[in-house]
């Protein structure tokens, strides 16, 4: 079954959509509220979020989060959205509240960085109804402590060591579900599902770098 041809249709105007690496298709995925997702898309841009195929979006931004980018992301998103509700520079009473107003917007779950408190993620856990993503960026993190106080979901985020984080803690939590960074390649995606992380997620080029190869087509077209 897992050889049989899936048939594809796609309009005209999404034909040049962003498309991930298909080897992502490898990863078992995490079950959220009935819905299977194997990859998640790391932007805040609306008009890639309107133009890719990811299964979900990550929105998580080096700023304090603010209720009106979590209204505009959802907006335009017609798959499940995750948003960034601080833990680092925000942190305290606004993170929960944000988690709230998340919640009643529609996101799917909440992304809290890894400075977070664990005291802050159980007051969130007892607050909200919908999944708490923890980031975690390295082996040495506190995973007990984060998964006891109410987190759902860890995301894997070491940059080049990231497929030994998630080893580590899949050798020691065998059943956790894990979101991770897979790299630039296909050959890094790999490596990091097979290291045993379940959903990957993707930064996709910048609206800047699209641009960039359709006006190199355009000037060779009328040199």
């Amino acid at each position: 079954m897992s050889n049989q041809f899936v048939p594809t249709v796609t309009g005209i105007l999404r034909r040049h959509m962003i498309k991930l690496p298909e080897v992502i298709e490898e990863a078992s995925g995490i079950r959220i509220n009935g819905k299977r997702i194997r990859s998640l898309v790391f932007t805040t841009d609306v008009a890639v979020i309107k133009n890719i195929n990811a299964d979900g979006i990550i929105a998580v931004y080096p700023f304090t989060p603010q209720p009106v980018i979590t209204h505009a992301i959802m907006s335009v998103a017609d798959v499940p959205v995750f948003c960034g509700v601080g833990g680092g520079i925000t942190t305290g009473k606004r993170s929960i509240n944000l988690a709230l107003h998340a919640e009643f917007q529609g996101a799917a779950g909440v992304v809290v960085n890894a400075p977070t408190p664990n005291e802050l993620i159980r007051e969130m856990a007892d607050t909200i109804d919908i999944p708490i993503i923890v980031t975690v960026v390295s082996e040495n993190c506190d995973i007990e402590g984060r998964l006891k106080a109410g987190a759902s979901i860890l995301n894997v985020s070491g940059a080049a060591n990231t497929p030994n984080i998630v080893k580590k803690i899949r050798e020691k939590y065998p059943e956790v579900p894990i979101i991770a960074t897979g790299g630039p390649t296909d050959s890094s995606i790999l490596k990091t599902i097979e290291a045993g992380a379940n959903c990957i997620t993707y930064t996709p080029p910048t609206p800047a770098e699209l641009f960039s190869d359709i006006m190199n087509k355009y000037r060779e077209e009328h040199r």
